[in-house]
């Protein structure tokens, strides 16, 4: 592999927010997860953990989550960004704005906008869904190693021909995780990864998001 070919799956990869039906097989998964767990991390703690959905199993969670988020409350374990401001604020808004163009929702239009958040919590109709979560004892260590391998396991997915996007709002309600899936209280929930094969037709996997040039965030010294 050349950097070219790194750079060309990078590239590649997006957030899918549109999956076909077909399942991935089994051995693909692991490929994916086996591939994802070379990762580097704090003192090789490899601190991820994975419960993986398939099948019937996606559908009951989908289901459940759906209605949990009609009649909860969002508590993630980890908390969210305190507030987006100047540059990280002109991002967020320019990544909504597109989504929304693609999808056909106009500015003003809250339902619209309400309607298509809604689909973060039906997994956008993906057929398997990744919960991962860290030890708590491990605070932002345990996280930002997850955080690298949430990026492998995306790359991984992408170089078999599978579509990803992992999703911090279905980790905002924790608490209905940890009872669903059994997930110990010693455990913070990070995100989930729903993943599967994009429908590319979709208007939602129209749009792709542009990365800042390095003089945006690179000091050089020396």
């Amino acid at each position: 592999m050349t950097l070219s070919d790194l750079d060309d799956l990078l590239a590649a990869r997006h957030s899918c927010r549109a999956f076909r039906a077909d399942p991935v097989p089994r051995a693909d998964i692991e490929r994916i997860v086996s591939t994802a767990r070379r990762v580097p991390s704090w003192c090789n703690a490899q601190p991820w953990q994975l419960v993986i959905t398939s099948g019937a199993e996606t559908d009951a969670f989908r289901a459940a989550l759906m209605e949990e988020v009609q009649r909860g409350t969002a508590k993630p374990d980890l908390a969210f960004p305190s507030g987006y401001s100047g540059v990280y604020q002109d991002r967020r808004r320019t990544c909504g704005w597109a989504l929304y163009e693609a999808v056909g929702v106009e500015k003003g239009d809250r339902a619209g906008s309400a309607a298509q958040m809604m689909k973060n919590f039906s997994l956008f109709d993906a057929p398997h869904c990744a919960i991962v979560s860290s030890p708590a004892e491990l605070g932002g260590y345990g996280a930002m190693d997850c955080g690298g391998f949430v990026t492998a396991f995306t790359l991984a997915a992408q170089a078999l021909g599978v579509a990803t996007i992992p999703q911090a709002a279905v980790a905002s309600y924790a608490p209905f995780l940890h009872r669903y899936f059994g997930i110990g209280e010693d455990r913070l929930i990070l995100c989930a990864i729903s993943f599967g094969y994009s429908d590319t037709g979709h208007p939602a996997n129209a749009f792709r998001t542009e990365r800042a040039p390095l003089a945006e965030f690179v000091e050089w010294r020396g």
